[in-house]
C-alpha cells in the first residue's frame, strides 16, 4: 500500500476525507442516526438498537469520538454519548460546499 501524501492536499480536502472516512461505515451511520433520533444523550441503548456486540459498538464510538463527531460524558459507571454540535455544523458546511459544486460541461465530454 502506498504512502498518502496529505501535505500535497489542502487542509479542507484532508478534513473532508477524514470526516468521510469516520462516517463511512454503516454501523457509524446507524449510531449517528440513533443519536439524532433520541435527541438526548444515550448511555447503553445502542447495543439493543443497532444489534451489534458491545465491543463492536465501543470501537465505532471510539472512532466517532476521536474525530469529535460525538462527545461523551461519564455518568456513574457508563459513558453517555451525544452529537458534538460544533463538529456537526462543520460537517454540514464542508459537505454542503463540496456537494453543491456545479459541473461545468460544454456538451457531452465523456
Amino acid at each position: 500500500m502506498g504512502i498518502t501524501k496529505k501535505e500535497i492536499f489542502t487542509e479542507q480536502q484532508n478534513r473532508i476525507a477524514s470526516l468521510a472516512k469516520a462516517i463511512g461505515h454503516p454501523a457509524r451511520v446507524a449510531i449517528l442516526q440513533q443519536l439524532f433520533k433520541s435527541n438526548t444523550c444515550i448511555c447503553g441503548d445502542l447495543v439493543n438498537e443497532i444489534g451489534l456486540a458491545q465491543p463492536t459498538i465501543s470501537q465505532h464510538l471510539k472512532e466517532l469520538k476521536n474525530m469529535k463527531i460525538i462527545k461523551g460524558n461519564i455518568e456513574g459507571t457508563s459513558v453517555c454519548y451525544c452529537i458534538d454540535q460544533e463538529t456537526w455544523s462543520e460537517i454540514e458546511t464542508l459537505f454542503q460546499a463540496f456537494f453543491t459544486q456545479k459541473v461545468n460541461r460544454a456538451g457531452d465530454c465523456c
